[in-house]
């Protein structure tokens, strides 16, 4: 299922309270936290598939960054067109649900994919999981190395940060192959993301969350993904994505942070 707006942002605040209280003995690197996680999100009765080739996850070993790990997820042709949900987890960040995304008809039948930049608390496992149209779980799951991304310092000009909050560059690039089902586009949105993890390093108080919590993609009238975030996506999201090469109309962009400022753009795609 589906997790819907105030659910998921139930979900994801309770995980991120009842992490972040927990004492670092709990959440030691040998702590398997999935099986409370996977009971949140999905319950304890629902079984998922694992590693069966209908989702993959790129992810480095070890991140360079630990503030902006890029993450690339792939769905094949042969599964892609069933695919009503996509559900990023990292098992030992505060809040473990990274983003979730819910697509629509202009994601198109072709191959499909998402890629963004989170961070990464500590060392942990990272999970892509999927929902099919006929209700059934399947994941993969990579092994990252990185540590204290979510209390990474914020940029150090606050002021400038804030001032260019919801700026948006929205581009579609050419296909190679012109016969291919899906078209990729990338959109980024300047904003801090802040985690409530973060110091200002002026005053030394904790900066206060917030960040983008909603995101809507269309092309045209169909949309293409409805993105659900939290914390653990990266200052400044970036987001590359698919959508169906024969949808009409422009692409556009909604976004919302959890201050309720909402942000705009769309572009034609005509490539780049």
């Amino acid at each position: 299922m589906w997790l819907t707006k105030g659910l998921h942002l139930g979900v994801v605040t309770a995980l991120a309270l009842s992490f972040m209280v927990l004492s670092p003995a709990v959440r030691a690197d040998d702590e398997d936290l999935w099986p409370s996680i996977k009971k949140e999100l999905y319950g304890s009765d629902r079984s998922i598939s694992e590693e069966d080739g209908t989702v993959k996850l790129d992810a480095p070993y070890r991140a360079e960054d630990a503030a902006i790990v890029p993450l690339t997820i792939t769905m094949p042709a042969t599964i892609a067109p069933d695919v009503k949900s996509l559900t990023l987890v990292i098992d030992k960040n505060p809040a473990p649900v990274v983003a979730s995304f819910k697509f629509g008809e202009g994601a198109g039948l072709g191959e499909r994919k998402i890629s963004t930049r989170v961070r990464v608390d500590m060392y942990s496992n990272v999970r892509a999981i999927i929902e099919t149209q006929d209700g059934k779980l399947h994941m993969t799951t990579k092994f990252v190395k990185a540590a204290g991304g979510c209390s990474a310092p914020a940029l150090k000009d606050m002021d400038a940060a804030l001032a260019n909050i919801g700026k948006m560059k929205l581009r579609s690039f050419k296909p190679d192959d012109t016969t291919k089902l899906a078209r990729e586009a990338q959109v980024m949105v300047r904003h801090p993301n802040y985690s409530g993890m973060q110091m200002n390093q002026l005053t030394g108080l904790y900066i206060p969350a917030k960040y983008l919590d909603h995101m809507v993609v269309r092309k045209g009238d169909k949309l293409i993904f409805e993105m659900e975030g939290g914390i653990s996506l990266s200052e400044n999201p970036n987001i590359r994505f698919t959508y169906a090469a024969s949808a009409d109309g422009p692409l556009s962009v909604t976004a919302r942070d959890t201050d309720g400022k909402v942000f705009t753009t769309q572009t034609e795609a005509k490539g780049s």
